[in-house]
């Protein structure tokens, strides 16, 4: 796609290789919530339930990365009484629109943003299948939705299609479709941002910070990446075409929360995935460890030290939006 002067990672095998971990997430979500970490009765529209077992550390790593992000997300629509908005960037095949209605926590609009590759494979798959168009209609005033190419548009659902690293596009474009600059507003990024240059997210966040005067971002990627473990882990990546343009932002759970705090957040906080997975509700930890054997614990535990959860706000403190924590929520 055509972005100018913001695009590093500008050649087609290496933006190929960021879409195919889509399809990589969305197979390893799939098997988990066949194996019943948890439950997401939507997943099965996007993709076909994989021929190959994955590896129980995989699963149980999904388990947490789901479970984690949906406690912030769930908080922050809770604490503003759904009268907000959320941009779920690189959004892929995620089916967090549908959880959200079934559990009565639409915000005002749900806007996702990728690759118009991806958006319009979504699109198709939600046209051609009434159980996912079906709750999108439900939430609409008319009985048509507004699809133009790459994108759709209605009522409380926006899927666009644009390349994250054209920022003045990208924001042109969530205006176009609704954006509400007064709005409690929370960015969510999984994955994504360490696939852009440290120049490209830190305009992201700036734009985030200054747009915007009660906000959350919610960032889950890689972290401690300097160790054996994390060279390994960019090694392989690299292998796949896989340039982690923003990698200097994963050294450290530090390098992770200055990234937002160095540019107009108010404050930020981030846990790798091991603590998250050690403060989720451990009556459900103790059942999902029950549904696989897990040969080797410390494999699990170097996996989850290797990935994180970071999250910034500002403003917010009247609704208690800066005070969230795994703990709080």
């Amino acid at each position: 796609m055509a972005t100018k002067h913001l695009i590093t990672v500008s050649d087609d095998s290496s933006d190929e290789a960021v879409r195919s971990t889509c399809d990589d997430a969305t197979v390893c979500k799939r098997f988990a919530v066949s194996k019943g970490y948890w439950k997401d009765p939507y997943i099965q529209h996007f993709i076909r339930q994989p021929s190959e077992r994955k590896a129980p550390e995989i699963s149980r790593g999904y388990y947490a990365r789901v479970k984690g992000v949906n406690l912030l997300l769930d908080a922050f629509i809770k604490k503003t009484s759904c009268n907000c908005q959320v941009i779920n960037v690189g959004a892929g095949l995620d089916t967090t629109f549908w959880r959200l209605k079934d559990e009565n926590l639409l915000p005002k609009k749900y806007f996702e943003v990728d690759f118009p590759m991806i958006t319009a494979r979504k699109i198709h798959l939600i046209k051609t299948k009434p159980p996912l168009s079906k709750p999108i209609l439900e939430t609409h005033s008319s009985n048509n939705l507004k699809i133009d190419g790459y994108d759709m548009d209605s009522d409380h659902y926006s899927i666009i299609g644009q390349d994250l690293r054209d920022l003045p596009v990208f924001v042109e474009k969530l205006k176009k479709y609704g954006l509400d600059v007064k709005l409690p507003t929370l960015l969510m990024a999984e994955c994504v941002l360490v696939y852009i240059t440290l120049e490209q997210s830190v305009e992201l966040v700036k734009w985030a910070s200054s747009s915007f005067n009660t906000c959350m971002f919610i960032n889950y990627e890689q972290v401690n990446m300097t160790d054996r473990f994390g060279q390994v882990m960019i090694e392989n990546l690299h292998r796949r075409q896989c340039n982690l343009a923003g990698v200097d932002f994963c050294k450290t759970l530090d390098t992770q929360k200055d990234r937002f705090l160095l540019n107009g957040w108010d404050q930020a906080d981030a846990l790798d995935m091991m603590d998250v997975y050690n403060s989720l509700p451990q009556a459900d930890v103790q059942r999902i460890e029950l549904l696989e054997f897990l040969d080797e614990k410390e494999l699990l535990q170097q996996l989850l030290q290797h990935y994180c959860i970071c999250w910034a706000t500002k403003g917010g403190s009247p609704l208690g939006i800066s005070e969230m924590t795994f703990g709080s929520v």
